[in-house]
């Protein structure tokens, strides 16, 4: 068995609209092989992770899996159940998977999914490595067994816990998931965004991006946070800073004891002793707190229950009362044994993994016992609680008790008064007092502490009681009233023509007065300014925009490359469009027909969120198929109003955009249910060339719709499309036009039979002498792919100059050119009107130079920038006074 390739899809993708992993996986003899052919394999997979019997795969019920590998299933779908377990093993659970066929005999694609991409991947090569140690001694895939499985889940429980959310940041992502926000996570911690461009919110742990600095930098200083409260009138311990053990024990002396000795700027418990009665206590406490920080304090000890009071803009939410780690006697165990008992508890885990955490015997617990007389070999009479921690802190073993319906309304004031002394939006209050429900100010009690990013865990997942969705309060401050977390997004995908598409829409919002953020084949643009150079189309270019906080609206060219490498970059889209579906690509990635490619592309407006609008060609027999799987509503766009589809559609009231002839030319013409709206003539479209280049017409056509899906008024669409030129500065390779030789030249991007059919038609339709073309093909496309190439350019060239690409991708130097002249000889082109000229600087010299007064010269382009300079300066000597491009300024 050999892993041939893993993928990571981190949006929606092919095989779902979740985060998933995939393993290609070659069986090789293992495919001869399923689970009821080899000799105690079943049996000992099933004595080594028992939980596998909770799996109902294809049955649907509990047992479902175990069925199936008694009755015989292969090893692609067992990597995929062991990875999922695996996961859920380490405290991160994860059910969705499958495994499919790759289309080559014992080769398989074993999906499945992940919360935390480090632990997926990890827990896929575990699979296959414990796998393979089942197999018999003698089977060829043999590898030596694992030692220690759980020894390995434990070290993925770890790294489960370093990679993974924390429960508090985990809680806020869910509830803004369940509100349909969308989240992306900014760093390997806990920095999450929520929301897209200007109306993203941030959070990290629980402090938000609504949360003052100055008061996070407050509450970390306890002793200033206890002079503010007391200034505030609120009850506090009396304190005092101390710079020495001694210094510490005449503190103690002067405030009374017992005291409390604890770091001045620590959380989660750590250094904090409590109850101490005697200087060598508070001594021995000083210096274990000053290993911790430089700053320590003492306090006055108030007796009574820990109290965690959780207050969210100005209001309490939550009330948990918080125990410290303990343990119960029973009269026959020693305190060790009682701990691995507590430990025992499944909801008990490595620091948060789960809602409890494992109590650990550290210092403090021998300090605690050694203050009592005990060893961890002592027998506890049955029923008597010892207490193996000083603090209730869930992260040092604790458990919570939940308080919120009983909490008393002087409480309740005095929690909230002091979160707004503090200024924290997001506030832990620790309330020390005997009983929760009687007042404070009656019966005593005490605030030591006011916690910037309070732990959540206590509240959601509290020990005993109700769990409290304190993550809804959060959501409602970051986004009242509901105010919007996305930005308008359209995605926009097909085979030719959606560059030019994307680049009129992105001109019309811009129009309209939005800063557009725009990915493309040549780079991402800020409100019209390109931010980064190179083909853009993918994931990683859709987060760059959208995590952009001054982004107002995106427009996202949406790549093949992309979705089949690692899916979308996004969750869901207001308008997704697809423009056509035509040979490209094919024999690469698994996509081997059109319909295949077709199948990639749909995932555009298959995640068109409810009320969004799928817009597709009605011309394009591939792209109507897809109307059945498109979400939202459909909005068609074609060149004829005579189109059946179009036809049924608009009667029904629906939404289109075609093309209907008038006295003056064609109308771009929109439908509307009742509403008939005439938005302009194609020939007042300098992108269409007084209408004769119909591809941009199609492009037109889907821009105004895709604009008018985004709520872009009729003026602004109409003033969009009527100042949208092809210019080299506006659309770099899409139909750049140079007049100022004797001969018009044209540079563009066109690398397909499909483009070179459509850029043939616009040439027929131009008025000139000869027509002179430099062609090109991608070389990593079938041998007939670019044929066809020279068979589409030689019906409108009288000259056919064949060039190669610098990056000829694994093909010979000459191959390239031999193809597209065998295209073009087969259409009909003699021999001496075909030249070869593999340079592409080589071969546009020789078209510029053969041309005459009225000729055209289309050069499709690699490098678009190098032929437009070599275009614009030929014949002319290159000195300093001429105007630079923008790559040379």
């Amino acid at each position: 068995m050999k892993l041939l390739e893993t993928r990571v899809y981190r949006g929606p993708n092919l095989y779902g609209y979740r985060p998933v992993i995939r393993l290609t996986l070659d069986l090789e003899e293992l495919e001869q092989y399923p689970s009821n052919k080899i000799p105690g394999f079943v049996d000992r997979l099933l004595a080594d992770v028992p939980t596998l019997h909770e799996h109902g795969c294809s049955y649907g019920e509990p047992g479902g899996f175990i069925r199936r590998l008694h009755d015989g299933t292969w090893f692609g779908h067992i990597t995929e159940h062991i990875a999922l377990e695996l996961q859920c093993l380490a405290g991160t659970p994860v059910t969705y998977g499958k495994t499919r066929t790759a289309h080559r005999e014992g080769v398989y694609h074993v999906v499945y999914s992940f919360e935390e991409e480090s632990v997926g991947r990890k827990a896929g090569e575990l699979a296959l490595r414990y796998l393979q140690g089942l197999l018999p001694a003698h089977f060829p895939d043999h590898l030596p067994p694992v030692p220690d499985l759980n020894a390995e889940i434990e070290d993925l429980a770890r790294l489960a816990e370093r990679m993974a959310l924390g429960p508090s940041t985990r809680s806020l992502v869910d509830e803004a998931k369940r509100r349909g926000i969308p989240t992306m996570r900014l760093n390997k911690h806990s920095l999450v965004q929520f929301g897209w461009g200007t109306h993203q919110k941030r959070i990290q742990a629980t402090v938000t991006s609504e949360t003052r600095h100055i008061a996070v930098e407050i509450a970390q200083d306890k002793e200033l946070t206890n002079s503010l409260l007391e200034r505030a009138g609120l009850p506090v311990p009396h304190q005092d800073r101390v710079y020495s053990a001694d210094e510490a024990a005449l503190a103690a002396e002067r405030i009374g004891y017992p005291v409390v000795v604890k770091p001045m700027d620590l959380s989660h418990g750590r250094g904090v002793a409590l109850n101490l009665t005697t200087p060598e206590a508070v001594r021995d406490a000083y210096n274990k707190a000053y290993d911790l920080s430089s700053y320590v304090l003492v306090e006055t000890y108030q007796p009574g229950k820990d109290h965690r009071v959780l207050v969210v803009n100005g209001e309490v939410v939550a009330v948990s009362e918080r125990v410290p780690g303990h343990v119960v006697g029973d009269g026959k165990s020693t305190i060790k044994e009682l701990v691995d008992v507590v430990n025992s508890d499944p909801r008990r885990g490595v620091g948060h993994e789960k809602v409890l955490t494992r109590i650990e015997i550290d210092d403090q617990a021998n300090r605690l016992m050694g203050q009592a007389g005990v060893t961890l070999e002592t027998v506890l009479p049955e029923g008597q609680v010892f207490a193996l921690r000083s603090t209730g802190n869930l992260s040092t073993g604790g458990t919570a008790i939940d308080r919120t319906d009983v909490i008393h309304p002087d409480n309740i004031d005095v929690s909230v008064r002091a979160a707004k002394v503090v200024g924290l939006d997001v506030a832990g209050i620790d309330l020390i007092c005997p009983d929760i429900s009687k007042s404070v100010r009656e019966h005593g009690g005490v605030i030591v502490e006011v916690n910037a990013a309070p732990g959540f865990r206590m509240h959601v997942s509290p020990t005993v009681g109700t769990p409290r969705n304190v993550a809804a309060p959060v959501l409602d401050m970051l986004f009242p009233n509901g105010a919007p977390a996305r930005i308008p997004l359209a995605a926009i995908t097909g085979t030719n023509g959606k560059t030019t598409t994307s680049r009129m829409v992105a001109h019309i919002l811009k129009m309209s007065g939005k800063r557009t953020g725009l990915t493309t084949t040549d780079g991402i643009y800020i409100d019209g300014e390109r931010i980064l150079k190179g083909d853009m189309t993918g994931p990683w270019s859709a987060r760059v925009v959208l995590t952009d906080p001054t982004v107002e609206a995106a427009v996202l060219e949406t790549a093949r490359g992309g979705i089949l490498r690692e899916g979308l970059g996004w969750d869901r889209c207001d308008v997704g469009a697809v423009l056509n579906v035509s040979a490209d690509h094919l024999g690469l990635a698994g996509v081997e027909t059109v319909e295949d490619l077709a199948f990639v592309k749909r995932l555009v407006v298959e995640v068109v969120r409810d009320g969004g609008t799928s817009v597709l060609n009605a011309d394009d027999e591939l792209v109507r198929e897809m109307a059945d799987k498109a979400g939202g509503r459909i909005m068609w766009f074609s060149r004829s109003p005579s189109n059946e589809t179009v036809r049924k559609h608009v009667r029904a009231g629906g939404r289109a955009v075609v093309i209907e002839q008038g006295v003056n030319g064609d109308m771009i013409t929109i439908y509307d249910g009742d509403r008939h709206v005439p938005v302009t003539w194609t020939h007042l479209v300098p992108a269409t060339f007084e209408g004769k280049a119909k591809f941009n017409v199609e492009n037109a056509l889907a821009a105004a719709a895709i604009a008018f899906s985004m709520g872009v008024s009729l003026e602004h669409i109409r003033q969009g499309l009527r100042t949208f030129t092809t210019s080299f500065f506006q659309a770099p390779g899409r139909c750049n036009v140079f007049d100022e030789h004797p001969f018009r030249v044209i540079v563009d991007y066109g690398h397909n039979a499909a483009a070179m059919a459509k850029m043939a038609e616009l040439v027929l339709g131009l008025r000139r002498e000869r027509a002179i073309g430099v062609l090109m093909a991608a070389g990593d496309r079938r041998d007939d792919d670019i044929r066809a190439v020279g068979r589409e350019a030689a019906r409108a060239f009288d000259v056919v100059i064949a060039k190669e690409d610098a990056a000829r991708r694994g093909r010979k130097p000459g191959e390239i050119a031999s193809l597209l002249a065998e295209g073009a000889r087969e259409a009909g082109k003699s021999e001496e009107h075909i030249l070869k000229k593999l340079d592409e600087k080589e071969a546009v010299d020789t078209a510029l130079s053969m041309a005459r007064p009225g000729d055209l010269v289309v050069v499709f382009a690699d490098d678009v920038t190098a032929c437009w300079k070599q275009v614009i300066y030929w014949g002319k000597e290159r000195t300093s006074h001429l105007p630079s491009l923008p790559d040379e300024a």
